[in-house]
C-alpha cells in the first residue's frame, strides 16, 4: 500500500501534468543544488521545474492521460512543466545546458505530441511568441502605411498638377481667366437684355395709348 506522502506526491504531479501545455524531461546527474536554483530562475514564469522520482512520475503521467514518457524516465529526472511559452522554456533549457553540460535534455511532450531531444532543441531555435507578435504588429503597421500611401498618391498628384497650373496661369492668365472672362461677358449681355426689357414694354404701352386716342 502506498504511503500518504507518495499519494500526495502523485496527486500533485498529476495536477501539474493536467495544467501544463507540455513537459520537458531532463537528467540533472552531478548538478549542484545551486545550479538547479539558477535554472528555475532562468525559466521564470514560463515553467515550473522540479525533481521527481521516476515511479511517481510514471503513475501521475498515466493518471493525467499523458503518454510517451515511460522510455524517458530513467536516471535522475527533473521535469519542466510548461505553463507559458514553450519556445522560451526550450531556449532556457538549451542555453543552460550549454553552460552546464551535466544537464541532459531527454525529450518531452507538447500538446500531446512526444518530442525527442533533437525536437526540443529545434523548438529552441524558433522565435518566441513575443517576437512573432512584434513582427506581426510591424507587418500590420507596414501594410497600413502602404495602404495610406496608395490612397494618398492620387491626391498628391492632383496637388502637384494644381500647383503647376497656378504657376503657368501667372505667366499666361488666359489658361484660367479666358473662360472666366467669357463667362463675365455673357453675364453682362444677359444683364443688358434684362434691363432693356422693361423699357421696351413701356414703349409698347405708350404706342398702344396713342393709337387708342386717335381712334376716339
Amino acid at each position: 500500500m502506498a504511503s500518504p506522502d507518495k499519494v500526495d506526491a502523485v496527486a500533485e504531479l498529476k495536477e501539474k501534468f493536467s495544467k501544463a501545455s507540455g513537459v520537458v524531461l531532463t537528467e540533472y546527474r552531478g548538478l549542484p543544488v545551486s545550479a538547479l536554483k539558477d535554472l528555475r530562475r532562468a525559466l521564470g514564469e514560463d515553467a515550473t521545474y522540479r525533481v521527481s522520482k521516476n515511479t511517481l512520475t510514471r503513475v501521475a503521467a498515466h493518471e493525467a492521460g499523458v503518454e510517451g514518457l515511460d522510455e524517458l524516465l530513467t536516471g535522475p529526472t527533473a521535469i519542466a512543466f510548461i505553463n507559458g511559452d514553450p519556445v522560451n522554456v526550450a531556449k532556457g533549457l538549451r542555453n543552460f545546458a550549454k553552460d552546464n553540460p551535466l544537464l541532459e535534455i531527454k525529450g518531452g511532450v507538447l500538446d500531446g505530441k512526444v518530442l525527442t531531444t533533437d525536437e526540443v532543441k529545434k523548438l529552441a531555435d524558433l522565435e518566441s511568441r513575443e517576437v512573432l507578435l512584434a513582427k506581426l504588429a510591424g507587418a500590420f503597421v507596414a501594410t497600413q502605411s502602404k495602404a495610406a500611401a496608395v490612397l494618398a498618391a492620387p491626391l498628391s498628384k492632383f496637388a502637384r498638377l494644381q500647383a503647376a497650373l497656378i504657376e503657368a496661369a501667372k505667366e499666361n492668365p488666359e489658361l484660367i481667366g479666358g473662360a472666366g472672362e467669357q463667362s463675365q461677358t455673357d453675364d453682362s449681355a444677359d444683364a443688358s437684355t434684362e434691363a432693356e426689357a422693361p423699357e421696351a414694354a413701356a414703349a409698347a404701352d405708350t404706342n398702344q395709348a396713342a393709337d387708342a386716342a386717335e381712334e376716339k
